[in-house]
């Protein structure tokens, strides 16, 4: 690879690492793991640095395989959970989260996978609709759905008052 390849990598991921690191640490709720997500993937994103630079969002691109690579290792992780119980082994356990943290990442793993990518991309990555429709695939009509319904699931899944209390409260 040329020298001005290395120099254009190198700002690329200068530019863009932090918003990956944030999107996949808001999927997989695990700081080291998705630092560890984010190096594979500005890994492979390294090895076809020449196609990948030529595409016209290189950031969606290496988004992409890092919320790849993280489904994967949660798939891989299930695994190993479910290995576990049929052996009788303990999983190993550590400090715990903060109640909110735990809250929110819940939330967020009751989201079906579409609408919590797209929760991420716009109100952690600060995407546009437009620009996540076009990140994804998808029409802006369903990004704007898919965040509708996020939102409305999420109000219903972090909400401070219990279903009777909010029963109760429907009724008055």
């Amino acid at each position: 690879m040329t020298r001005g390849g290395t120099e254009d990598f190198d700002a690329f991921y200068a530019a863009t690492a932090r918003r990956v690191v944030l999107h996949v640490y808001a999927v997989c709720g695990d700081l080291g793991d998705a630092q560890d997500i984010v190096q594979e993937a500005y890994a492979r994103a390294w090895q076809h640095w020449p196609k990948v630079s030529a595409y016209d969002n290189p950031e969606q691109w290496v988004r992409t395989v890092a919320w790849r690579l993280a489904a994967n290792r949660w798939r891989g992780f299930k695994r190993w959970l479910a290995a576990q119980a049929r052996l009788g082994g303990q999983p190993t356990t550590t400090a715990s989260p903060t109640p909110d943290r735990v809250a929110v990442i819940a939330a967020l793993q009751r989201l079906p996978e579409a609408q919590r990518q797209t929760v991420v991309l716009h109100y952690l990555l600060d995407m546009s609709v437009s620009d996540i429709a076009t990140g994804t695939g998808v029409p802006s009509g369903t990004v704007k759905a898919r965040l509708a319904r996020a939102r409305t699931a999420l109000a219903d899944l972090l909400s401070d008052e219990t279903p009777e209390v909010n029963d109760a409260a429907s009724r008055s």
